[in-house]
């Protein structure tokens, strides 16, 4: 008896279902690695080409070892990063991690803060000149004080 027959027929050809529901969970991992691994990587790493290739003399930046300084001389491959007043360090490129960026101290939002506050006082206080000047008093005061916790809370 021969085994032959019975393992071609065991084996047979493949049907056209079988092989999309095979290929079609190998498709859908693929395409779930590159949405969320390699597509946000590239793009990472796109930006991280973009500001290395953007540093310039005086520019804040951080290592990739951790060492803080400022941007003395660009070369074409390295960068000479001013730790202290008298120490350089040549570093490549690739070894900067980040360029910081200094935040403006806003002293505009406070003096305008500031600025509210007066006028609100001043109101408050004309209010009060004017609840004295009044009969009302008791009326006025309450309308000054109105005034002023309504102006208190637009701040």
């Amino acid at each position: 008896m021969s085994f032959v027959p019975f393992l071609q027929t065991a084996a047979g050809a493949p049907q056209q279902g079988n092989i999309l529901m095979t290929v079609l969970p190998f498709v859908l991992i693929i395409g779930i690695f590159y949405l969320f691994i390699i597509r946000p990587q590239n793009k990472k790493q796109k930006e991280t080409e973009k500001m290395i290739n953007a540093l310039k003399k005086g520019d804040k930046v951080i290592t990739i070892g951790g060492i803080h300084g400022v941007v003395h001389q660009t070369k074409e491959k390295t960068v000479i990063v001013k730790v202290d007043d008298s120490t350089k360090v040549e570093f490549n490129r690739s070894a900067i991690a980040s360029v910081v960026i200094d935040k403006p101290v806003e002293s505009k939002p406070s003096a305008k803060k500031s600025e509210k506050a007066k006028q609100a006082e001043k109101k408050a206080e004309d209010a009060e000149k004017v609840s004295v000047e009044n009969t009302d008093a008791p009326v006025a005061e309450e309308k000054a004080a109105e005034v002023a916790s309504e102006e208190a809370k637009n701040e």
